[in-house]
């Protein structure tokens, strides 16, 4: 899996910045005109919700899933986001493998005894 995940965050990030590194030189940062062609249409509008609404949702998981699994250094994955959820998700789950495989077998797959619990 975590051969699948690189190749996941290699493609999550040439994509999205293929497209926006070309509009970055051309336009520099130009957030006005960003925003206006964010929303240009109801497809470019509804595309940008769809982002935004997944980059919570992954950050959300991201910050969730690694306190639960006592992960370190959250803020590489978290700070993809600036890229898209494309290139934070599949960043987090490679890290999150790798802690899991390095915690070793039993606790990799031992469920985190109920709150409250002595």
């Amino acid at each position: 899996m975590q051969i699948l995940y690189i190749l996941l965050c290699v493609a999550g990030a040439a994509l999205p910045l293929s497209q926006f590194v070309p509009w970055l030189s051309v336009h520099s940062l130009d957030v006005p005109l960003l925003l206006q062609q964010a929303t240009s249409n109801n497809i470019a509008a509804f595309a940008w919700g769809d982002v935004l609404i997944s980059g919570i949702v992954v950050a959300v998981f991201i910050v969730a899933e690694g306190r639960k699994l006592a992960m370190r250094r959250l803020w590489l994955p978290l700070s993809c986001l600036v890229v898209g959820p494309s290139l934070a998700l599949p960043l987090f789950l490679l890290v999150r493998e790798r802690h899991l495989a390095a915690a070793g077998p039993d606790r990799s797959l031992k469920p985190a005894p109920p709150r409250g619990a002595a």
